[in-house]
């Protein structure tokens, strides 16, 4: 079996949708958009690595698809899975639950046994608070985009992200 990434994301606003396909174009061939609204978690685990994307709604909610399927999501079985996580939040606007709902995808991914790669450093953001962070708080648990007040570093944050992936997903 050819080695797929899956880059599973719930988009409300099309900025996360916008990262996804800025990630699957630099992975090339092998990455496989999908769209939770559209394809529900249906064939996750069959990916030979994941790289989950979510933004962080209001006070540090999760969005509206990823919340519909969240039930499904913590029973999924990724034990030894390598993946990975991005998200989108405002660090002005909200600043006290910057990627908070990454941090709660983080949780799950840890819990399920999924092998976490792919943290980003904190240098560059200036945020209150975050779910999203290491224990140290040096680094954030996944990629960290602000579309609102950052956008103009989204497209280098992803390729210098992704070129770090590709080693740990064996590519």
């Amino acid at each position: 079996m050819d080695t797929q990434i899956g880059i599973i994301y719930g988009s409300t606003t099309g900025n996360t949708e916008r990262a996804a396909e800025l990630i699957a174009k630099q992975l090339g061939p092998q990455a496989v958009l999908h769209n939770i609204a559209e394809q529900g978690l249906e064939g996750v685990s069959s990916y030979s690595a994941c790289i989950f994307g979510v933004p962080t709604w209001d006070f540090g909610e999760l969005q509206e698809d990823w919340e519909d399927l969240w039930e499904e999501f913590v029973k999924l079985n990724l034990q030894g899975k390598p993946c990975a996580l991005f998200g989108l939040g405002d660090q002005i606007g909200y600043a006290e639950w910057f990627l908070d709902a990454m941090g709660l995808l983080h949780e799950v991914l840890q819990a399920s046994g999924a092998k976490i790669y792919g943290r980003w450093p904190v240098q560059g953001y200036k945020f209150e608070a975050s779910k999203a962070l290491s224990p140290d708080g040096r680094f954030f648990v996944g990629l960290a985009l602000d579309d609102d007040c950052q956008f103009a570093e989204t497209e280098e944050r992803i390729k210098i992200w992704v070129e770090e992936l590709k080693p740990l997903f064996e590519l």
